[in-house]
Order: C-alpha cells, then sequence, then structure tokens
C-alpha cells in the first residue's frame, strides 16, 4: 500500500483506519454474537458465581439492611449483561428473610427490578405483598410508579395510577401526583401534566416545588421555553420558593436557545441567592460553550468546577474529552480518559468507547480516534480499541 511521503505515524494508522473501521456498531454486535463457546461459557459460570456469593452475602442481617450500593451495582451489571434470569434469582431469594414483611426491604426490591427494566416484576412483588404479611401503603404504591418510570413504561403509570388506589383502599398523596406528571413530561404530554396538577389542586393535594421543577425540567429539554417561563411565574403567584434544579433546568432552556451569556448571570443570581451551583449547574454551560466552539471557556468552567470541590460526572467526561479532541487537545482528553476509567473501572473503559471513541469514528474523526488511543497505550496505561472491521 502506498502512503504519502511525510506523512506522520498517526497519520498512516488513520488511513489504514479509515478504510477500514467505519462500521464499527454492526462489528461490535457481531464481535459478540461470535464469541467462541468456551468464553461464553466461562462468562456465564463467572457471572453465576457473582450471583451465589451475593446470595450467601445475604445471609448477613448487616449486608441485607446496609449494603444497598452492593444490591444496586450487582443488580446493574446484570442488568447491562441482559441478565435478568439472575437479577430474578437475586431479588427472589430475599423472600427467605424476615424483613420481606417489612414495606421498606420490599420497596427497595421493587425499585431494582424497576432499575433492570423490569416493572412487571415490580408489579408482581407489590400483588404478593399481602401473601408475604406486608402492609401496602402510598410509599409502596409511589414506589411501584416508580419502577415503571425507571423502566420508561411511562404509558403504564397513569393506568395503574387509575386502577390501583380504589382497589386496595390507598390514596395517592403528592409523591404519586408528581411521579405521574413525570411521566407525562416524559413522553412530551404537557397538556396531560397541567391537567394532572389541576386534579391534585382539587383533591386538595397542593403542589410542591418538586412538582413544578418537574414541568420545567420537561418544558426546557423540549424547548418550551415560552410555556416553562409561565411556570415561574406561577410558582411566584403560589410563593413557591424554587431551587438549585429549577435554576438548572432553566439554565438548560437559555442554552438551548444558545443564549449563553444570559446562563452565566443565571449562575451568578443563583448563588447571590445562596444556591450553591452543582455539576449539573456547569454541565449545562459546558454544554452550551462546547456548540458555541469556545476551547476557553469550556477550560475555565472545568477548572472552576473542580476548585469548587465538584467531581464531574460522567456526562461532563464525556462531553470535555469528546470537544477536546475536535479541537486538537488529544492529550488534556486522554488524561481525561484515565481519570474516568480510574473512577469507573472496566465500566468506564466500556462507556468510553461507546460515547467517545465511536463517536469520533461515526463523525469521521478518525485520526482523532487513533491518536486517543494510542496515548491510553504509550502514555497513560490505559487501554481502548479501535472499533472492529468488518
Amino acid at each position: 500500500m502506498s502512503k504519502a511521503p511525510g506523512a506522520s505515524p498517526l497519520r498512516r494508522i488513520a488511513h489504514l483506519f479509515t478504510k477500514t473501521s467505519l462500521s464499527s456498531t454492526a462489528n461490535s454486535t457481531i464481535s459478540a454474537a461470535t464469541e467462541t463457546p468456551s468464553k461464553s461459557k466461562k462468562r456465564a459460570r463467572n457471572l453465576q458465581n457473582l450471583v451465589e456469593r451475593f446470595k450467601k452475602n445475604c445471609d448477613s442481617d448487616k449486608f441485607r439492611n446496609d449494603c444497598k450500593k452492593e444490591y444496586y451495582n450487582t443488580v446493574r451489571r446484570l442488568a447491562n449483561m441482559n441478565r435478568f434470569s439472575l437479577i430474578d434469582d437475586i431479588l427472589q431469594h430475599q423472600k427467605k428473610y424476615q424483613e420481606i414483611s417489612q414495606e421498606h426491604f420490599v420497596i427497595r426490591l421493587m425499585l431494582y427490578y424497576g432499575f433492570a427494566g423490569m416493572s412487571g416484576h415490580a408489579k408482581k412483588l407489590f400483588d404478593e405483598m399481602p401473601e408475604l404479611k406486608c402492609e401496602r401503603t402510598v410509599m409502596s404504591f409511589n414506589a411501584l410508579l416508580s419502577a415503571y418510570i425507571h423502566s420508561k413504561k411511562f404509558e403504564e403509570v397513569e393506568k395503574l395510577f387509575k386502577e390501583l388506589p380504589g382497589k386496595i383502599g390507598i390514596e395517592p398523596n403528592v409523591v404519586s401526583y408528581n411521579t405521574v406528571i413525570k411521566a407525562h413530561c416524559e413522553m412530551k404530554s404537557f397538556a396531560s401534566a397541567f391537567s394532572m396538577v389541576d386534579k391534585m389542586e382539587k383533591k386538595g393535594i397542593e403542589p410542591n416545588v418538586i412538582t413544578f421543577n418537574t414541568l420545567l425540567d420537561g418544558l426546557y429539554r423540549n424547548g418550551k421555553i415560552a410555556d416553562a417561563e409561565k411556570i415561574w411565574g406561577l410558582m411566584e403567584k403560589k410563593n413557591i420558593v424554587p431551587d438549585s434544579w429549577s435554576y438548572n433546568s432553566k439554565m438548560r432552556g437559555l442554552v438551548y436557545e444558545n443564549k449563553i451569556s444570559k446562563g452565566v448571570e443565571l449562575l451568578e443570581e443563583m448563588m447571590s441567592k445562596g444556591f450553591e451551583p452543582n455539576i449539573h449547574s456547569y454541565n449545562a454551560l459546558i454544554k452550551g460553550y462546547c456548540n458555541d466552539g469556545n476551547l476557553e471557556q469550556v477550560k475555565k468552567l472545568y477548572g472552576e468546577l473542580k476548585n469548587n470541590g465538584l467531581s464531574p460526572n460522567r456526562v461532563t467526561y464525556f462531553r470535555l474529552i469528546y470537544f477536546l479532541c475536535t479541537k486538537d487537545e488529544v492529550e488534556m482528553a486522554a488524561e481525561l480518559c484515565k481519570e474516568v476509567i480510574d473512577q469507573w473501572g472496566p465500566s468506564g473503559a466500556s462507556l468510553l468507547q461507546r460515547n467517545v471513541i465511536d463517536e469520533l469514528v461515526k463523525d469521521s474523526r478518525i485520526e482523532e480516534a487513533v491518536q486517543l488511543v494510542e496515548l491510553g497505550k504509550l502514555k497513560f496505561h490505559y487501554n481502548l480499541k479501535f472499533p472492529r472491521s468488518e
């Protein structure tokens, strides 16, 4: 194969990469589908061992009651690998313990099912509560609605809200209504969301700041800026004091309209009223400056959030890494990749692969993808991969 005179090693790699790797997503799927039987058996055996160790740990009262993070992480790991039968195995196993008659414990199990997208299993557990000698109150009802939200079964939420309370003698509270409003906002059914606010008021239940924040978030995310501004007026009328979530939603709306300087002013207003900006505040502004191509301001904001003691989350990292690559700041991008992998391990590497490397290739930024992978291997000692060729 001929190569251009004087071409750098990275450019030569990029030239080869351009010809062989543009169908990354399809080929990653092919690679997974063609895993050798021995590797597949080993993976299944390792996961089964994980489940057995977890179930053994559950014999400890302290583990069952204090190690909620371990429950969540195990469920999430199995869900990411589509091992839903193993999740059910773990959660069904909890029925042998005395806590199964305690509502707060069953609520946790229903939410784990929700996080895994297994809303039907959450509903089955809710239905079984009487035979498990566990009282059902509005709290477990709300947990069931939340499980459907987490499972993205938004259309089912209002159906449950209409059918279940009368059947089981539960009176919905403000949390119940807020959850249904969230479902309508996720479906972009804003008229139905506003109608639900009217219904709760007629029932004598006052909307709270979460009610209005849910509406603000949905409206701003979908570019309904004028409607969102009316919500701010309604909050003032009802003496509902905005919080950081309210301001962050508005900031996202200003970024949506490309009014970044107004977003910065809002950040200052927020601080003047005693609200500390959080990572979501900075993420909104960083997105605006990335869209604007303003490298200097992006770096400045990133420095500010670190100086203020905030920890970047995955959204921060992926947006920054991709943007830095587009601005020939690949070394700084590689440093951030190292931070992600140090913090989140193999799952961080997997997410970087999907959200950064594959996206760079998809957008024909082949050389930047090559540089990021090569720098990781040579200088920062992490190992990302080029998407596979056909």
